[in-house]
């Protein structure tokens, strides 16, 4: 294929094809539809990042894939990754966001239905219609098969949600009301399983209808796309379903099912971590390994690790999380002991109570000009210390934050430090559990980074020494406390 420029790197919301610029190098952003990737890929991917780059790949909260490199990917490399599909065919829509999936869609025995196939079916659509390339980049949809691990409170603008209803499965359409980082809500529409693809084309171009219609009304050449948030506050749900019922020639089927409140925060309740260790698959005598990975950072030596071991012992591929984690499926109870021990030998982990299981960090200020501090610095710096001085016997979510963005993560968390603006020092905000502002409560305004490793100690001594009982959360505690 013959590309209309080469990899550029002035965008500031980061693809492949158009990269962005940071202190730490270029920032490119790989799409894996539902986060999976085969071996074969990941040894195309490391081979990329160890002649470009830092040797580091990250894995994102939208289970994508992210690398470094100090210089621009030349045609050859992205060529390269074009034909072992870590780029898409066509560049134009490379940008979107990457679609998301639970990770154990296919093997969950909880689920309804698997929905990978529509993940893979919606991915080939967009690559059929050049025209989307005009939406917002941030641009997301998620399936959500019912699965034990769900994804369906993850920011999204449309999240399908499958349940049974009279022994048939249906798609409960959730569209995201509400502001950046609610939870997409119900809107009283179900999607029997063969229309989906056609019911989302035109939910997609009633939005790409109204995205050209706002562009063109505006006179700057680099206007910003609407959201399609934008578009549901403007029009509401009730306009933007009817034009989308024009659109398809026939009615929506409503849902019987009881709604929700809308725009509802989603929270990481220790659910989400249950993913992590060893668990078994709904095909018999398999297994999946939750991978703890520090940040979501993994050396190109640990990728091709992990990438050796699905290729020997599991189903080839790894399937990366929206919590920047990652799982080896389809291992056999033979070789689990065997996997654990080589994961573990890789310098990584796979208990939900590690430290660095459910910690969460952005770039800092060395990948993002917003940021004010060093963010990923300071949070190995806690996991560190937290590692060798504390227990944990419940993932203790902990957030950092280099500005009020919250660009990690845009849900609620246990502990949250926000990075402040200083001269000659690192300063942090610090949150817990809930309160009036996004983050939590305030309890120190001005803390210094390099005493947050004591004080978050400090924290989570007191919650294991003072709480009620084994079974009561940090966040509960803490809110007990107010």
């Amino acid at each position: 294929m013959e590309f209309s420029q080469l990899q550029s790197t002035t965008a500031i919301c980061p693809s492949l094809f158009n990269a962005a610029t940071a202190q730490d190098g270029i920032l490119s952003r790989i799409r894996l539809p539902a986060g999976l990737i085969t071996s074969t890929q990941c040894e195309v991917l490391t081979a990329v990042v160890n002649k470009f780059g830092n040797g580091e790949i990250q894995i994102t909260n939208r289970a994508n894939l992210q690398i470094r490199t100090s210089q621009a990917l030349t045609k050859e490399a992205l060529l390269d990754l074009q034909d072992y599909g870590l780029a898409s065919s066509n560049e134009s829509t490379d940008g979107l966001r990457n679609m998301m999936a639970s990770p154990s869609a296919g093997i969950d025995a909880h689920a309804k239905i698997n929905t990978i196939p529509l993940v893979k079916a919606w991915n080939f659509y967009l690559l059929q219609h050049p025209e989307l390339a005009i939406l917002s980049n941030k641009f997301s949809i998620c399936f959500d098969g019912s699965e034990a691990i769900r994804v369906s409170d993850r920011p999204n603008d449309i999240c399908l949600v499958a349940t049974e209803i009279n022994g048939e499965i249906y798609f409960d359409l959730h569209l995201g009301l509400g502001d950046r980082g609610d939870s997409p809500a119900p809107v009283g529409v179900l999607v029997p399983q063969k229309q989906v693809l056609e019911v989302l084309a035109a939910l997609t171009e009633v939005y790409r209808q109204y995205t050209e219609q706002k562009l063109e009304q505006k006179t700057h050449s680099r206007s910003r796309p609407p959201r399609l948030r934008e578009l549901l506050h403007d029009w509401g749900v009730e306009k933007y379903l009817a034009l989308v019922t024009k659109k398809l020639g026939y009615a929506l089927r409503p849902s019987p099912l009881a709604p929700l409140p809308l725009g509802e925060r989603g929270t990481r309740s220790l659910e989400v971590y249950e993913h992590l260790g060893i668990h078994s698959q709904k095909q018999s005598g398999l297994f999946y390994i939750g991978v703890v990975v520090p940040l979501g950072r993994l050396t190109s030596q640990q990728l091709t690790g992990l990438s050796n071991l699905a290729k020997q012992y599991g189903g080839g591929a790894l399937r990366l999380t929206p919590w920047q984690n990652l799982l080896i499926t389809d291992i056999a109870k033979a070789d689990l002991e065997k996997v654990k021990q080589e994961i573990l030998n890789l310098g990584l982990y796979i208990l939900a109570n590690h430290p660095y299981a459910a910690i969460a960090a952005c770039s800092g200020y060395k990948g993002c000009k917003s940021a004010h501090t060093d963010t990923q610095a300071d949070a190995k710096q806690v996991a560190a210390y937290l590692e060798n001085c504390i227990q944990l016997d419940h993932p203790i979510n902990i957030h950092f934050s280099g500005c009020e963005k919250s660009c990690a993560q845009h849900h609620p968390s246990d502990i949250a430090v926000v990075g402040m603006g200083g001269i000659n020092t690192e300063t942090y905000r610090v949150y817990v559990g809930d309160g009036d502002s996004n983050f939590g409560r305030e309890i120190y305004t001005d803390y210094d980074a390099k005493n947050l490793p004591a004080l978050i100690e400090q924290l989570l001594q007191n919650y294991q020494y003072q709480r009620r009982d084994s079974t009561q959360t940090f966040r509960e505690f803490v809110n007990q406390q107010s």
